[in-house]
């Protein structure tokens, strides 16, 4: 809900109370709403700015001017967290958790990582993703965790767009696969395009688009490796792909071929995925962002049975 715009006056009893609570009432409008146009600079207090958290004394002169509604199909803004691990104003890195998809789509009109950005306080975010997707330079499976870009302006959207094309973002993933990878290092150059035969799988395919990923073996288990792999390409579902074409899928990857009695045995609910390490320069002056990203408690414990 927008709301319009409009004003009162404060009366005795918002004496002691937060901004943002007694515009929520007085607008008709969530808690969570009106915060978020304090935060965006949308409430005054006699004719000034204030922030959500301010205290009324009880007479002061309100007024808020909401910012109009999504167009018709647009995401919209939602009351979400969002673990931001780097941030300035021309982009920001996210930790997105498993099981968040990235933007709406069918099956997923809302409750998407999109829908926290446009929810964000003071966040703007770059059109060049598309009406579904701004700010959205590259993509994480619903069910795979780890560090997201994410681009405020249309100008940096464009040139983080252009180093992943030239490979000059670096993305790598730790995985989990079943068995022994054919050598200690290695690169799958193989394209990937839709299932022939289930639309709804990633394939390598001749004709598909070129996709290449290179792997390195961390640890050795009895029955599985923990691996890194890098990304040169960006393929949907790539690592999942490249790495179920070698006969050894992610560990839990049930949709590519993962044993489920051995997901079960080491307790993986999920493909063993995780994008731990995003490093690339910067737009705005070239200078060097590198980010880790820790594995998420679920599949660190199964490390650490593992390891025992």
């Amino acid at each position: 809900m927008t709301g319009p715009p409009g004003g009162a006056i404060a009366g005795a009893e918002a004496a002691g109370r937060r901004l943002d609570e007694v515009v929520a009432e007085l607008a008709g409008v969530s808690r969570a709403q009106a915060a978020r146009w304090a935060g965006d600079g949308l409430v005054e207090v006699d004719g000034r700015p204030r922030a959500k958290s301010h205290r009324l004394s009880g007479g002061e002169r309100l007024a808020w001017a909401p910012p109009p509604a999504a167009p018709a199909g647009a995401p919209l803004a939602e009351d979400r967290p969002l673990a931001v691990r780097y941030e300035d104003d021309r982009l920001l890195v996210v930790a997105k958790p498993a099981g968040l998809v990235v933007h709406p789509g069918p099956g997923h009109p809302a409750g998407t990582l999109v829908n926290a950005l446009l929810g964000r306080p003071q966040t703007s975010l770059s059109g060049g993703g598309g009406a579904d997707r701004p700010g959205i330079v590259h993509r994480l499976d619903k069910d795979t965790s780890g560090l997201l870009l994410v681009a405020k302006d249309d100008a940096t959207h464009l040139a983080l767009a252009r180093d992943l094309a030239a490979h000059r973002v670096e993305r790598r993933y730790l995985a989990l696969v079943q068995g022994r990878l054919p050598a200690e290092t290695g690169t799958v150059d193989a394209p990937v395009g839709r299932h022939p035969r289930d639309r709804k799988r990633m394939a390598v395919v001749p004709g598909g688009r070129r996709a290449v990923t290179s792997w390195r073996v961390l640890e050795t288990f009895p029955a599985v490796q923990l691996a890194e792999a890098s990304l040169e390409t960006g393929r949907t579902h790539q690592v999942r792909v490249h790495l179920a074409s070698l006969r050894h899928p992610l560990v839990g990857d049930r949709t590519y071929g993962a044993d489920p009695a051995l997901a079960a045995r080491l307790g993986v609910a999920r493909p063993f995925l995780h994008a731990w390490r995003l490093a690339f320069a910067h737009p705005a002056d070239g200078h060097r962002v590198e980010l880790t990203e820790p594995l998420p408690p679920d599949l660190q414990a199964v490390l650490d049975r593992l390891r025992a």
